[in-house]
């Protein structure tokens, strides 16, 4: 009869793969709901009588809440636990999908999606943290690669989801995405055991007040300031590439929603084996290495990517886009948790993650009113190579601690 893994037991062991799991699926899920909304956007802006801008907002509003979800759900996270407060999260998200699907209007809508945002900024730091703490040092970049590409998996489930249910309308779609959530808040609850990192460095301090927790984090100010501008420029790469691509495809290249979704399938393919690959490339040439590879040839793909001058070349260059953007975010939950001490290793990440996306989540709203005066391929290739520049630079100009092995720090 086999043996229950052991909550106890060090990094790397049986204990590992379901928070692996755990972490991949809530980002999956998030992701699914999120770009949900590029998908449908236009028939979200048919119903509501409003213009592609002005629901581009929309998305602009969910990413400005998610840093408000990455500092609550941190700050719980280092405090109590991640498991918990990631079954919290996911359940929360279930209710935010479905009230989704049933708003009113165009105001409750955006009121709905500041509450999604808050719920998906939360989610990325508590997973991360849990899955990385157990991670073997070896392999660590290979699994953050597989974790962070539950994003890219969720846009590709967003796809299939819009492909073969998009008769049902935009409504039934995001009330569907509150399902899987409830198995996976048990699979959590049942399967999944607390980070040992987290329980032995719990265990060897008495738990501090809140006032003294927040004085934890702002002691590490000067680490907290260069990673919410690091992650800024990462957002813009991903966001600017990805959110306005659906649209990019109906207005530019007058394509209907089975070939939409196929496409974003596709790229979404090539975004899950560049995190994996680029990840696994991390673990043997270094972190920000591989982040600079990474935008490089990024910068090579955009033209075949932008103005591709027929369907075969625009596929390939979907799917070599989203290889090399996400292919330099599948090493960042290594990186990320390897630069942050114990104590804060899921607010730190989680809340720069999510305040780079701040000011990224205007990427959206200026592609697409700078595409009314051009094009939207103009639009996104311009903002693809300036933010690839710039994200290439601030990874270099950072600092690494490839394979730290977290149980030293405490």
């Amino acid at each position: 009869m086999p043996t229950a893994p052991n909550p106890d037991s060090p990094p790397g062991s049986v204990s590992h793969p379901p928070a692996v799991i755990a972490g991949f699926s809530s980002w999956l899920l998030d992701a699914l709901d999120f770009f949900l909304v590029t998908f449908t956007l236009t028939s979200i802006a048919k119903e509501f009588h409003k213009s592609d801008a002005e629901i581009a907002i929309v998305i602009t509003m969910t990413m400005i809440c998610r840093p408000i979800g990455g500092f609550l759900f941190g700050l719980l996270a280092d405090r109590y636990g991640r498991k918990i407060p990631l079954m919290v999260n996911m359940s929360a998200y279930a209710v935010a999908g479905i009230l989704t699907g049933l708003a009113p209007s165009y105001t409750a809508l955006l009121v709905i999606r500041a509450v999604f945002g808050i719920v998906m900024g939360g989610t990325w730091g508590v997973g991360t943290s849990l899955a990385m703490e157990g991670a073997p040092a070896k392999h660590r970049g290979l699994l953050s690669g597989l974790l962070q590409e539950g994003y890219a998996a969720g846009n590709v489930l967003a796809a299939i989801l819009f492909f073969f249910f998009h008769g049902l309308g935009w409504r039934m779609l995001f009330i569907l995405t509150g399902v899987p959530a409830i198995p996976l808040v048990l699979y959590i609850g049942v399967c999944v055991h607390e980070s040992a990192v987290w329980k032995r460095a719990a265990a060897s301090v008495a738990r501090p007040s809140w006032a003294a927790q927040l004085t934890e984090v702002a002691r590490h100010w000067k680490l907290l300031f260069y990673l919410i501008a690091f992650m800024t420029m990462m957002m813009f790469a991903s966001h600017g590439t990805q959110d306005m691509y659906p649209t990019f495809l109906q207005r530019d290249w007058k394509l209907h929603s089975p070939e939409l979704a196929a496409i974003t399938a596709i790229s979404g393919l090539g975004a899950i084996l560049g995190g994996v690959v680029m990840g696994h490339f991390s673990d043997r040439k270094g972190r920000r290495v591989a982040i600079v590879t990474a935008f490089v040839l990024g910068v090579l793909v955009i033209p075949l990517w932008a103005w591709a001058p027929n369907i075969y070349l625009l596929v390939a260059g979907a799917f070599l886009m989203q290889f090399m953007v996400q292919g330099a975010w599948g090493v960042i939950p290594a990186h990320l948790a390897e630069l942050s001490p114990n104590s804060v290793r899921a607010l730190v990440p989680g809340f720069a993650y999510q305040a780079g996306g701040v000011i990224a989540s205007s990427a959206p709203f200026v592609e697409a009113l700078y595409a009314k005066k051009t094009s939207y391929a103009t639009a996104m290739a311009f903002t693809a190579l300036g933010v690839f520049v710039l994200a290439g630079i601030m990874a270099a100009l950072g600092r690494e601690r490839h394979g730290q092995q977290f149980e030293s720090e405490m």
